[in-house]
């Protein structure tokens, strides 16, 4: 991540790719650079994603609320404002 210069993103010029669950919709607007991928993302009303993920993440909740549930069964809610940090294999 050493070699990312200075820019600004808009995301309204990113692209939209859908990616559907095993219920509900997640849109991903996605920049990648050398060793770190930026994703906004949004997920339709009851959506449930269809896989567990074993990379890390750092998670803000611009706007609503969702669950997160880990492979342990924790559960953790975000609201507006929320945000969560976990590194890769947690």
């Amino acid at each position: 991540m050493n070699a990312i210069p200075f820019q600004t993103i808009d995301w309204n010029t990113i692209e939209k790719v859908e990616y559907k669950g095993e219920t509900g919709v997640a849109f991903w607007q996605t920049v990648q650079f050398a060793g770190l991928r930026l994703r906004l993302v949004e997920y339709t009303k009851g959506y449930l994603a269809d896989h567990w993920c074993q990379k890390g993440h750092i998670v803000y909740c611009l706007e609503g609320s969702f669950s997160t549930e880990l492979s342990t069964s924790e559960q953790f809610n975000l609201n507006q404002g929320g945000m969560y940090v976990v590194s890769d294999q947690r």
